[in-house]
């Protein structure tokens, strides 16, 4: 029998730390479990917020619905060949399947290690670093939809997959909660280190011939050192997209800012660091009241203790606004904004 709780703080839940409550709170450990919440009509009506890891959302305000927690684990692989399919509940931390795949020498999760949050919101997100996104390794995910009570299976087309985004995100967005994973991984390592960051530090640690071991901490080395610990302090990891732009829109800002920082991001566009266009406007390590940018990367916002999610997102506001001004570039917020 599921438990629903009332007025439960969410604290805990957010990896920003924001203390905000939810009105209704439920904990799902079966798919199962959500066939019996949803039998209930009371739940089909009800705002409705689904929480992993919480490491991708800014909370404003209190709940006023039905925050459902998602923590159906579990993690099984099936070999073929060279070709390895791996499938994990939604509730599994990211990092802890990309640590068992890295350990068995399931190669394609290596650039994604120590990106927090849960297995189920990374198709939501298309979560991506270092030259990889989610849907290079993605196979299929199961999702039970509210309206019917059915349970369905996403393939890699169904889910319209781009930069930071899904139809989980668009025009399925509330319709359906991801129960499982499958991912497309192989026993013959295709590295990608074309990010020269990676690069770099496999020559500082003299490795020319790297593993997906190798990759997998190098990885890390780069992540901990750029991003704050959200035990530690309170964050949601890269707050904005890296934006993207046609060259045409391209040309005269790097005319007048020559070492702008540019991907090639397809044909006729190219894509920006957002972290550097925020640092050029001097917000790089700034406080404003209980908020700010990351010390050592003007990308992440962070909580130094008792910031509001209002707080937080006025803080954004500004910064969006003065890259605008100064670059007539139109920063997206990454982080969902709840409330």
């Amino acid at each position: 029998m599921l438990q629903i709780q009332q007025n439960v703080s969410l604290i805990n839940f957010n990896t920003f730390g924001v203390d905000v409550n939810a009105r209704y709170f439920v904990e799902i450990n079966h798919p199962e479990d959500l066939a019996e919440l949803f039998m209930d009509p009371q739940w089909q009506q009800i705002e409705r917020l689904v929480i992993g890891g919480g490491s991708n959302m800014l909370l404003i305000k209190d709940f006023e619905g039905l925050a459902i927690h998602m923590n159906i684990r579990g993690i099984e692989h099936r070999i073929n060949h060279q070709e390895v399919f791996v499938e994990a509940g939604a509730g599994e931390v990211w990092n802890d399947l990309v640590n068992y795949c890295v350990q068995r020498g399931f190669a394609g999760m290596e650039n994604l290690s120590l990106i927090p949050g849960s297995v189920g919101a990374s198709p939501i997100q298309n979560i991506g670093a270092y030259g990889v996104e989610l849907k290079d390794v993605f196979s299929s995910c199961k999702a039970f939809e509210i309206a019917t009570g059915n349970f369905r299976t996403f393939s890699k087309v169904d889910c319209g997959f781009g930069y930071r985004e899904s139809v989980f995100k668009s025009e399925l967005a509330g319709q359906y909660i991801i129960v499982s994973v499958k991912f497309d991984l192989s026993l013959t390592p295709n590295l990608n280190l074309k990010y020269g960051a990676i690069e770099q530090e496999l020559e500082v640690r003299g490795i020319t011939n790297p593993t997906i071991k190798d990759v997998s901490r190098v990885v890390s080395h780069i992540r901990v050192a750029k991003l704050p610990d959200p035990s530690t302090i309170g964050n949601a990891g890269s707050f904005f997209k890296n934006p993207v732009i046609t060259t045409a829109q391209f040309a005269p800002i790097q005319q007048q800012h020559p070492d702008i920082i540019n991907y090639p991001a397809g044909d006729g566009l190219v894509k920006l660091a957002a972290g550097w266009l925020i640092e050029q406007c001097g917000w790089k390590g700034k406080v404003v009241g209980n908020t700010g940018t990351w010390k050592n990367q003007a990308l992440v916002l962070v909580n130094h203790g008792g910031a509001t999610g209002q707080e937080v997102y006025n803080f954004s506001s500004q910064i969006i606004d003065s890259v605008y001004t100064k670059f007539g570039v139109n920063l997206q917020r990454e982080v969902n904004i709840i409330g």
